[in-house]
């Protein structure tokens, strides 16, 4: 039941996907990348990774479309959060292994172990 439901998740995620590609290759590409107008070869190499990253994509071109892209800061990482983000790994890291600890499964003590038998050999 979980395993089916995970399939139709991720068989809409690439149906969406594909829409947004194929909707983002014809009409979208051009206002992201100038360059990319007259260039009609490479275009459907690009489809595999607009399918796993549809929604960076879309995001992408609202933003360029718009025109509200501040791309002085564009490539400008955010280094003020990685001090967040190393906190909170170390946390994580060490809760994980304190529940680990915690919750770890003992075995029963009313069943004796069973020594296994050698395989017989092959006649």
């Amino acid at each position: 039941m979980t395993a089916q439901g995970i399939l139709t998740l991720v068989e809409m995620w690439c149906w969406t996907g594909v829409a947004v590609g194929v909707l983002f290759l014809l009409f979208g590409i051009h206002r992201v990348d100038e360059d990319a107008s007259g260039a009609v070869a490479f275009r459907p190499l690009l489809i595999v990774g607009i399918v796993l990253i549809w929604p960076l994509v879309l995001w992408r071109w609202y933003v360029l479309a718009r025109g509200i892209d501040n791309w002085q800061r564009r490539h400008v990482p955010p280094r003020h959060t990685h001090l967040y983000a190393a906190v909170f790994l170390a946390i994580a890291v060490i809760v994980s292994i304190s529940l680990s600890m915690a919750l770890k499964q003992t075995w029963p003590d009313h069943i004796a172990p069973e020594k296994l038998s050698k395989a017989a050999p092959n006649e």
